[in-house]
Parts: C-alpha cells; sequence; structure tokens
C-alpha cells in the first residue's frame, strides 16, 4: 500500500508519523512546496524506524508529484492558516486555489486514488474536492468531524473520571466552534448513556468546551493544533487500508442524508477500503435536527464564496 500525505507541516508530518509507526503501507510519500522541508522531515522519521521498529519506506519530495504515483490514499494537509486582517473569503480564495491545484496533480498520477481533506475551511475545501476531482463521492471524505469527536471524548472523560477509549461519541456539522453539534445525548460509557452520570450543567460545559477546542489550543500554544488532527487523520487512513469499517464521523458528500443535499458535512460513516461506505442515520431529535440545519445553512453561505473566485 502506498499513501502520500501533501503538505509537510506540523498536522501532514505527525499524520505520517503515526501512519509509518502503525506500518499502514509500505511505502509513504510526503510532500511539500517549500524546498527540503519534505525531505528533511522523512530523513529524520526513517531515523527512527531502527529505534521504533518499523518499516514503511518514507519519501521526502518538494512539489514533485511523479513521486505520489499510485498511491492508495492521499491527505491533503495543505494551505494556510488565517492571518490577523484576513477575511474569510480572502482565506478561502487563497486556499481554494491551492487545494484545487493540488488535487488536480494528485489525479493525474493516481487517478482511482482515496482523498482525505485536511485544509481549512474544511467543509468548503472538502466540497470544492467533490465538485471538482470528478472522483465518486465515496472517495473524497473531510477530516475534521474525526477531531471534533475525539476532543469530545476527551472532555467526557475528563468530566467522568474515565478512560477516552471506553466512550462513544460523536460530532456532527461543520468543522467549526459555531457549527459543530457534539452529541451528547447519543454518547455512551460502554452501552450506557453518558447522561445517567451527567447533571445538564455537566452535559452543557463538555459541549461548550467541544466547541470551542480548537480555539483553546490556539489561545494557549499561539498556532492550530497537530498531534490531535494527525492521529485523527491516520486513523481514518488505517480504516482504510485495513478495511476496518469503523465508525467515524467525517465530511462526507450528503444526497438528502440528514435532510440536506449539494453539501459536505460531518456525519457518522463507516469507512473501509472504497472510502466512506455508509452513512449512519442517528434519528436526531427536533432540537438536534434544528441545530444541523442551522450548521448547512452556515456552510453553504461560506460555500457560496466559492462561486466568486
Amino acid at each position: 500500500m502506498k499513501v502520500t500525505v501533501v503538505g509537510a507541516g506540523a498536522v501532514g508530518a505527525t499524520c505520517a508519523d503515526n501512519i509509518a509507526r502503525k506500518e499502514l503501507a509500505s511505502e509513504l510519500v510526503l510532500l511539500d512546496i517549500k524546498e527540503g522541508v519534505a525531505e528533511g522531515k522523512a530523513i529524520d522519521m526513517m531515523q527512527t524506524a531502527a529505534l521504533l521498529g518499523f518499516d514503511t519506506k518514507i519519501k521526502g519530495v518538494t512539489n514533485d508529484y511523479a513521486a505520489t504515483e499510485h498511491s492508495d490514499v492521499v491527505v491533503v494537509t495543505s494551505g494556510l492558516p488565517r492571518k490577523p486582517g484576513m477575511t474569510r473569503e480572502e482565506l478561502i480564495g487563497v486556499n481554494a486555489g491551492i487545494v484545487k491545484s493540488v488535487t488536480e496533480n494528485i489525479l493525474k498520477h493516481s487517478p482511482d486514488t482515496i482523498i482525505i481533506v485536511v485544509s481549512n475551511p474544511m467543509d468548503t475545501m472538502n466540497y470544492l474536492t467533490l465538485q471538482t476531482s470528478g472522483l465518486p463521492k465515496n472517495r473524497v471524505l473531510g477530516m475534521g468531524g474525526a477531531l471534533d469527536s475525539a476532543r469530545f471524548r476527551y472532555y467526557l472523560s475528563q468530566e467522568l473520571g474515565c478512560s477516552p477509549a471506553d466512550l462513544n461519541a460523536v460530532v456532527i456539522g461543520g468543522h467549526g466552534d459555531t457549527t459543530m453539534i457534539p452529541l451528547i445525548k447519543h454518547a455512551t460509557w460502554n452501552s450506557t448513556p453518558v447522561t445517567n452520570f451527567l447533571s445538564q450543567e455537566q452535559q452543557d460545559k463538555i459541549v461548550a468546551a467541544t466547541m470551542v477546542g480548537g480555539a483553546t489550543l490556539t489561545k494557549l500554544i499561539g498556532t492550530s493544533a497537530w498531534y490531535a488532527p494527525g492521529a485523527g487523520t491516520a486513523a481514518m487512513v488505517e480504516s482504510i487500508l485495513r478495511d476496518e469499517k469503523k465508525l467515524i464521523s467525517c465530511g462526507v458528500a450528503l444526497d438528502g442524508e440528514y435532510g440536506q443535499s449539494d453539501i459536505s458535512l460531518v456525519v457518522p460513516v463507516i469507512i473501509g477500503r472504497n472510502g466512506w461506505e455508509r452513512i449512519l442515520d442517528f434519528k436526531l431529535s427536533e432540537a438536534e435536527q434544528a441545530a444541523f440545519n442551522k450548521s448547512a445553512d452556515a456552510v453553504r453561505n461560506m460555500n457560496d464564496v466559492l462561486k466568486t473566485l
């Protein structure tokens, strides 16, 4: 199996490191536009192989898409973070150009690949990839829900005093502070609803903390997170390459599911060798469905910026 990670920044490199450590692929290509960065990080990672005991071959390249040929999965982390004074429209404009160019170059060499979009704003970049790649919709996935759901489980575990591994909890909607919806009424602790153990005040606290999870880290460390986003992306790659059929919340094209169409939003899906294989219907309450519809409206407003480019 072969995996390409486009973008050798903190998230891309962390994702690549996770993939190599788990030996999810025999070959891993790390590509970046900045001369020497991908090559240097690939060598650094390869020098851990003797210490960690993995055999994945990691190759770093500068803008050489020929090296990505026959990739089974491609992770796209390319793009700029929003800078002070930059409008939402400007950010979308810059990153849309980058993501579209990356997708076109990848498909020249790996027309049958599965693409995982990490670039922000994720919902809009995933929608753009869906619209411009020509790939079947099951082969384009947005990462954000895997990250948001991991953060949800973290905050639940802190309040419950339990292992995050014993929790099942998903986030749906848009990948943003005001658009994501942590489904706390559906969350369980070893099959028992977590709401059996939490007061309403605790539930509200957990949901609020999850929704600003990214902003909290940015405030603390001065930049976006990378460990959890990298691990969340690698978990999706693992479910694909090992055909694990895991339930993971991620951004996918909706065609009537959850009452929405012509949009990419985070919903719970089964991920296997063919990409995302099935959308699960969580039977939302009226309040949850209303929140999901509101999230969809906000994401559509962002998607509309693409029409002006």
